[in-house]
């Protein structure tokens, strides 16, 4: 009997969807990029004028603390958390090494998440280091402090995400390499196996059966997990191969990548607070500085979770692990292009 033939429309519809939201990751792709490098004018506009806002308010906040006023730490806090929130809403190098490990590697939200928690709480830790060792060691002034931050720390910060950025699409092609030459000794072998099966069957037909099969069997290939169910030979690494988090390396290059270069805001709090005599209220206004900028970087890390996941959901099988370092390699060189830009800016 003739197979019946499903109808195109019906064949195409669960596509839709994939599709909707493949375009959908490659927008929010795009408008990271462009929100990373400051494209997005009125809003970065918007972003500046409410960080000037901050920092007056910031400035009354801190009268008010010398001046003993109840309420006066909590208010500060609280201005201290907006800044940090309008401060990381503009451009930064911070997103754009966050939003571009998220896109290149297979990480689980909740632990960006906390990458990007932990490296806005280390940049804050930096800009704490910075004062103090130049208030106590260096004997450094105010334009001195923030003069090192903008001139050396910056673009060394924005030197070493290009540098991870490098590494992603070198790590990226190298996967593709090796998956594209696992292919090519599939295809060379050509599904041609050699089996070698050694059979002794002795049979006694009486009340008891006695039954001897030696089988050998070698073949020369390596089985892995990632083997193909009908050949049962491997045709590329599998997406855990491709895509595992190495550890603590990785999280500890994202960290130092962003953490080197201290908020300039964070920067004069500090300075402040240690001229006013209140030391306390800028190291704890540098820590909530850090909590706002993470409500960004959080946001982020999610969302660029989100846009891999949508952009690999319409592959499968082998499509898949081609697919994950490509992605890889993509966002690898997209971190490394933006961070020149920035630190042609810088320089």
């Amino acid at each position: 009997m003739p197979r019946p033939v499903m109808p195109r429309s019906m064949i195409s519809r669960p596509m839709m969807p994939r599709v909707l939201i493949i375009v959908g990751a490659a927008l929010g792709l795009g408008l990271l990029a462009l929100w990373g490098l400051g494209g997005l004018a009125g809003f970065t506009a918007w972003a500046a004028d409410s960080q000037r806002a901050a920092q007056n308010a910031m400035a009354r906040a801190l009268r008010a603390l010398q001046a003993g006023q109840p309420g006066a730490w909590a208010a500060l806090m609280g201005v201290c958390f907006a800044y940090g929130f309008f401060h990381a809403a503009g451009p930064g190098h911070g997103k754009v090494l966050i939003g571009g490990y998220g896109v290149a590697r297979r990480v689980g939200v909740a632990r960006l998440a906390g990458i990007a928690l932990a490296s806005s709480l280390a940049q804050a830790a930096t800009a704490v280091l910075l004062v103090y060792a130049g208030v106590y060691f260096l004997n450094l002034s105010r334009q001195a402090m923030v003069g090192l931050a903008e001139d050396v720390f910056a673009p060394l910060s924005y030197a070493a995400i290009g540098l991870i950025g490098l590494w992603l699409a070198w790590r990226g092609g190298r996967s593709l390499w090796r998956a594209r030459a696992v292919a090519g000794q599939h295809d060379a072998v050509g599904h041609t196996h050699a089996h070698g099966h050694t059979h002794t069957g002795g049979h006694t037909h009486n009340d008891g059966h006695a039954r001897t099969d030696s089988h050998t069997h070698s073949d020369g290939h390596m089985h892995s997990e990632a083997q193909c169910g009908t050949c049962g030979h491997a045709h590329g690494p599998s997406l855990q191969d491709v895509e595992a988090l190495t550890g603590w390396r990785d999280t500890a290059m994202l960290i130092a990548g962003i953490a080197i270069r201290p908020c300039t805001g964070a920067l004069f709090l500090l300075i402040l607070c240690w001229r006013m005599g209140i030391d306390s209220a800028g190291i704890a206004g540098a820590f909530a500085m850090g909590m706002g900028t993470a409500t960004i970087t959080v946001a982020v890390a999610g969302l660029s979770v989100w846009a891999r996941q949508g952009a690999l959901l319409a592959l499968a099988g082998g499509r898949l692990s081609r697919a994950a370092p490509v992605i890889e390699v993509a966002a690898g060189v997209t971190v490394a292009f933006l961070s020149l830009v920035m630190l042609r800016a810088a320089l």
